[in-house]
């Protein structure tokens, strides 16, 4: 009995469909020759072969694949990260214009080495993006970069369409599933973008799954809503490898539809909620609902 508790089987609704079609090829193909990562590979994404195969659509994870930090849920390798790549930047927006996208997702690994946090290189990815891409709208989703208001103004200065920092879990489980991170801090870096520009919508997501209750749930919503963030995610924890945090509970459909119901009725602009869904799910669609509802 004890072992069934341990390791829940995995219901209908989270089994995926495989495509690895001549886009999905070709996107694996391209991101290798440009020398990008992507955070659909790294992190062991369920929806990499929707977003690559059906919707042409990818999140780069710039400055290198090794993170400093070891967070408890994340499958992104952790140890000493590599020197700066300053072409980089350019690499991702030619990747950006060989794929014609409308809308970009920029992550990163987390870079507690550097002072910045790697701001300056994630700013100058978003102006090499829009520089080749005109067209096509930016959103960013930095580590805390330390908290530093300094390196937030540093990314907000560089004018994303969107700026993303993820809460991740409820506050009573950021100890044990986060690195260094807290709470309110993730809250301050939400806060501190959104003074230094109202214009630009933030977003943040919530994985579920490892304890939490649904009161923890809007509890988060809630703060979120404290700091103005517009657009919420809210998606199932899925567990990467048997290292890595156990699944608690999975969340069924009829739930997530019911958190998205609360959440849009506490004031978020949009909101996308489901078993699969992940910070980037969907992203294009998730920036036009929120213009609509500005």
């Amino acid at each position: 009995m004890a072992k069934q508790e341990e390791y829940l089987r995995k219901p209908e609704w989270l089994k995926i469909k495989l495509n690895t079609n001549d886009s999905y090829k070709g996107l694996k193909k391209l991101m290798r020759e440009k020398r990008l990562h992507t955070v659909c590979e790294e992190a062991k994404c369920p929806n990499i072969h929707e977003c690559w195969a059906e919707r042409k659509t990818a999140t780069f994870m710039i400055l290198g694949d090794v993170c400093t930090r070891a967070c408890r849920f994340c499958a992104v390798k952790t140890g000493l990260p590599n020197e700066l790549d300053w072409d980089e930047p350019e690499r991702v927006a030619e990747s950006v214009q060989v794929m014609g996208l409308k809308h970009v997702v920029i992550t990163a690994v987390a870079r507690d080495d550097l002072r910045d946090g790697g701001a300056a290189v994630f700013a100058e990815t978003v102006r090499q993006v829009r520089k080749m891409n005109p067209g096509t709208s930016i959103e960013v989703l930095p580590s805390d970069m330390g908290g530093k208001e300094e390196n937030v103004k540093t990314l907000i200065d560089a004018k994303p369409d969107i700026f993303n920092h993820n809460i991740e879990t409820v506050r009573s489980l950021t100890k044990r599933v986060r690195a260094r991170a807290t709470y309110d801090r993730t809250l301050g870096v939400l806060k501190t973008s959104k003074e230094l520009n109202p214009e630009i919508p933030t977003k943040s997501s919530l994985m579920i799954g490892l304890g939490e209750t649904k009161e923890e749930i809007i509890e988060v919503m809630d703060d979120l809503r404290s700091v103005d963030v517009d657009i919420m995610t809210i998606g199932q924890y899925l567990q990467p490898s048997k290292s890595h945090l156990k699944i608690k509970k999975y969340w069924t459909p009829e739930e997530f539809a019911e958190l998205k119901e609360i959440a849009l009725s506490k004031g978020f602009k949009h909101c996308e909620a489901g078993p699969l869904v992940r910070s980037s799910y969907h992203a294009d669609e998730q920036v036009n609902a929120a213009k609509a509802n500005a």
